[in-house]
């Protein structure tokens, strides 16, 4: 199967400026150009792993980063994100092309895969059962996530979790995993192995770099869980490690809040989130010290939390 990875930087920079690339992740296709190095060299280096179909056809997103034109030239050297034809988005500075792939990403798949329910969390799999992860930025979800995944976790998707509408299944999505400020030092520590992009800073963010994701994971990116556990984290400094079970009225509310199209999907999207509280136990936890949380999650794993 051809990867990014098989080819060389030079040529995958070819094909960005002409053409494009059908780059694979999970079940979506995504047509990409872009006449950006920021934006070649972080699919380089992050997307090595992903498989480019070997007979292009249909693509589910056609996306081009490309160099704003027009007034906004004389601001500075700017990226555009273009889907479609469309700029939904304002440019950025040059310098944060990669993260705003990332972040357009997102966008592509949220805005347009409603044969799922779509949840702002993370969410990783052990033997068939995946735990979801869903907080608000600051919680600690990715570097949690970023931590678990490299201690005999699966990543199915540091953002976007895809609950399909027709029998519950989690559908996978791994990318890289997206980490701010403080968060980078200290999983470049706990994980030394782990492969980086560069920090960009100053984003609206902060400073953001991401992490690849692990090769077992892109290789399994159409193997769907069941989802088993709901854990809402929370990091809070010097906190003792507390798994408190939730009851199923406040962990529908909760998660119900963290859906990008549960109103939209109407009906549906509340059976599924029914049907997803109902077959999930749901804790809230809170963690200082990452060793701490692994081991709550191997205990989790094990079937005694």
């Amino acid at each position: 199967m051809l990867t990014v990875s098989s080819l060389s930087r030079d040529e995958l920079g070819r094909r960005l400026r002409g053409p494009g690339i059908d780059l694979q992740t999970g079940t979506f296709v995504t047509r990409l150009r872009s006449t950006i190095a920021h934006v070649a060299d972080g699919i380089a280096l992050l997307y090595a792993d992903y498989p480019l179909p070997a007979h292009p056809g249909f693509a589910d997103f056609y996306v081009n980063m490309r160099h704003s034109g027009g007034l906004r030239r004389f601001a500075g050297r700017q990226v555009l994100f273009d889907h479609d034809g469309h700029a939904p988005f304002r440019p950025l500075p040059l310098d944060q092309a990669f993260p705003m792939f990332e972040w357009a990403m997102n966008w592509c798949v949220s805005s347009r895969a409603h044969d799922c329910l779509i949840i702002h969390a993370a969410v990783i799999e052990r033997n068939g059962c995946a735990a979801i992860l869903p907080a608000p930025p600051g919680s600690g979800k990715s570097t949690l996530c970023a931590a678990l995944v490299h201690r005999g976790w699966r990543l199915l998707s540091d953002e976007l979790t895809l609950v399909r509408l027709t029998d519950g299944r989690i559908v996978p999505l791994p990318r890289p995993v997206s980490l701010k400020n403080a968060s980078i030092d200290v999983i470049r520590a706990y994980v030394p192995e782990a492969v980086f992009s560069r920090a960009v800073q100053d984003t609206n963010k902060g400073t953001v770099a991401h992490v690849k994701a692990p090769a077992d994971s892109v290789a399994r990116a159409l193997e769907t869980a069941r989802a088993a556990w709901i854990v809402f984290p929370q990091y809070q400094a010097g906190a003792a490690p507390t798994l408190e079970a939730l009851d199923q009225g406040r962990a529908f509310m909760q998660l119900a809040g963290n859906c990008f199209n549960y109103s939209l999907l109407a009906l549906p999207g509340f059976n599924a989130l029914g049907r997803l509280i109902g077959g999930s136990a749901s804790y809230q936890f809170r963690y200082s010290a990452l060793d701490d949380a692994v081991a709550v999650f191997e205990r989790l794993a094990q079937g005694a939390p």
